[in-house]
């Protein structure tokens, strides 16, 4: 890949675009925020695993070396991201009946198995919480050491008043942060200020038959959510960090006190690059079990969509803004990628495959990077994809751009089985009714409703193609 233009990416600490370079090049340090295993990843959730997955590929072709840590949190995240409520494992534990460990094994494999669906490249290390419980330790010490740690009879605070620039983290006001603002909500009695922060819970009190629980200079307990990303950070990536990603629900509360412990304890900066994903509504509703309209990745295949068709939809919206889910928008995501494997198959078949030949400095090239070079603009991206496929350059340098832009996207573009070796069989009744209506529309000259019937068999698998003496029908093979 050509490097004229450099990688721009927003930053949410600084609130400003800048261009970036990590620390000791070529090596990059990507750290992105895992997944709590007491249920299901949703779409929304696996669009932001599907854009973290977008931002390392770019930095791949980019020629950097990306060493990418991710973590699993199988332990120690309370309901509420402050210390409130119970802990999300053994609300997961209670409702399925299973042991928290359990619990924590089932949705990590479910996790992992539609992070495959959906063609993220796996993370170098996959670090659990729950096998990092020395380095948290030893990180709580430091903190306890340099006084900016306080022990209690419940827990071991975090005392944010002694983090000087605590409230100018992501623009955050404390006298505007509500904390343990519902009066059921079970709050630390002994904490110094409200927002304080526990790293080490105590097994007494409300969590008294907490089930994972280990020795500690403090006692037996578990560690708080905030500190294993920390601990396994450090451990994997140093004390400081070219890029961290997270969810805009981060920016209040988790990634303001990881950052405070992390300082705290090194000094030294703890993330150069703050990368914070939006939303994903469906039907401009926020998703929720409640609604009925909470979507993960099997629902999608169980309505016969490829979870690569979420991800052709994930691409066509920046990821710092909402993205509004319907099944209309991923209907029109699934016809626009059977299209580009159409155009493909179709290109592949008018030219012989040899040599790859360089083509970093062609036009298509350039636009395409640098559409994904300004913050990962994805839809531009895809636009660039478009315009290469509608315009008259040759079969081959089309084919081969496609495949390097593919690098990039995702989309597994090369796996194209040519429709013409299937030979169809019977074609069933409702194609049939459907290949007559759309000759029907043409003998009429209704070239847009024929067009309208034409993808619809596309989506139901089957491809028309016109010759002079009549239409043929062939299986398309995703």
């Amino acid at each position: 890949a050509s490097k004229s233009i450099m990688l721009r990416l927003y930053n949410s600490l600084t609130k400003t675009t800048e261009p970036f370079k990590p620390l000791h090049p070529p090596m990059v340090g990507l750290y992105t925020c895992g997944p709590t295993v007491y249920d299901y990843a949703q779409i929304g959730n696996c669009r932001k695993y599907v854009m973290d997955d977008i931002l390392k590929r770019v930095l791949i072709y980019e020629g950097y070396t990306v060493k990418h840590v991710q973590n699993i949190t199988d332990v120690g995240h309370l309901v509420s991201d402050a210390d409130e409520g119970e802990d999300k494992l053994e609300k997961g534990a209670k409702r399925t009946g299973k042991t928290v460990w359990e619990v924590a094994k089932f949705y990590e494999d479910v996790f992992h198995q539609d992070m495959k669906k959906l063609n993220n490249l796996p993370p170098d290390s996959t670090c659990r919480a729950t096998e990092h419980i020395p380095e948290q330790i030893e990180l709580i010490k430091r903190l306890v050491a340099k006084g900016y740690a306080y022990d209690t009879p419940e827990a071991v605070y975090f005392d944010i008043t002694k983090f000087a620039n605590y409230e100018q983290l992501f623009g955050q006001k404390l006298s505007e942060k509500a904390v343990a603002v519902r009066s059921e909500v079970e709050k630390g009695s002994h904490k110094k200020h409200p927002a304080d922060f526990a790293l080490w819970f105590k097994r007494v009190g409300r969590f008294v038959d907490h089930m994972m629980h280990w020795d500690s200079p403090w006692g037996d307990g578990f560690p708080g959510w905030h500190i294993e990303c920390s601990a396994m950070s450090m451990k994997y990536l140093g004390v400081t960090i070219d890029i961290h990603t997270g969810g805009i629900d981060h920016l209040s509360v988790h990634h303001p006190n990881e950052i405070a412990q992390s300082e705290a304890a090194t000094g030294k900066q703890f993330v150069r690059f703050w990368v914070h994903h939006a939303f994903l509504m469906v039907d401009g509703q926020k998703m929720s079990k409640s609604r009925g309209n909470f979507y993960r990745v099997v629902d999608i295949e169980e309505r016969g969509f490829s979870p690569l068709d979420l991800r052709y939809l994930y691409l066509l919206t920046h990821y710092r803004k909402t993205l509004n889910f319907t099944w209309e928008s991923l209907e029109s995501a699934r016809n626009a990628r059977l299209n580009i494997k159409n155009q493909i198959s179709k290109i592949k078949m008018t030219y012989q495959k040899s040599k790859r030949t360089d083509l970093s400095e062609h036009r298509f090239n350039t636009e395409f990077q640098d559409a994904l070079q300004d913050d990962l603009n994805t839809s531009e991206a895809m636009a660039v994809v478009w315009d290469l496929i509608k315009s008259d350059v040759s079969p081959r340098e089309k084919y081969e751009l496609l495949m390097s832009f593919d690098e990039v996207l995702g989309l597994k573009l090369h796996e194209i089985k040519r429709s013409k070796d299937q030979k169809i069989k019977k074609i069933p009744d409702e194609i049939q009714v459907l290949v007559n209506k759309r000759e029907q529309l043409r003998k009429e000259q209704k070239w847009k409703e024929a067009d309208n019937v034409r993808d619809e068999l596309l989506r139901k698998g089957y491809e028309v193609e016109d010759k002079p003496e009549g239409s043929v029908l062939k299986i398309h093979n995703t």
